[in-house]
């Protein structure tokens, strides 16, 4: 049986769909990290038939809305002393900004640097967003998206 210690004070970022793992873990840098950090993936779940964790022995700022659009059923318990001090579960955004980027090359977004992309959830089952600007529809469903 594998065994990956407790950790003492940071996040445990738990029920992430079994494959996505990865994802987050390159999506936080965590490869580059000078603390320890576990990501531990295809493990059984009571919920889910199998999910990934990651484990960080550090307390880091996290997007909460970007790991929400990668997977809206990831928890994030905050770790202190050995214990969960704070959990949260995540959800599908309402609002993104400077997540997703129009792909409308007659958007404003696209003509002006400066002006931030911003979108609105509009299909929480399928996961779309519309620009706030031109309407263009984005579905966010597949790695790399980000």
């Amino acid at each position: 049986m594998l065994n990956i210690d407790s950790i003492k004070n940071g996040i445990v970022i738990d029920h992430i769909k079994s494959g996505r793992g990865i994802e987050i873990f390159n999506f936080l840098g965590l490869q580059k990290a000078e603390y320890s950090v576990a990501l531990i993936m295809n493990v059984q779940s009571k919920m889910h038939e199998r999910k990934d964790i990651i484990k960080i022995e550090n307390k880091i700022d996290l997007n909460l809305d970007v790991l929400g659009l990668i997977d809206s059923n990831i928890t994030v318990n905050i770790i202190e002393n050995e214990k969960i001090s704070n959990k949260i579960k995540l959800k599908l955004p309402e609002r993104v900004e400077n997540v997703i980027k129009c792909q409308n090359p007659r958007c404003i977004t696209s003509i002006e640097s400066n002006v931030p992309n911003k979108f609105y959830l509009v299909n929480r089952e399928d996961k779309e967003y519309r620009c706030k600007y031109c309407d263009e529809l984005y579905e966010f469903y597949h790695e790399g998206d980000i």
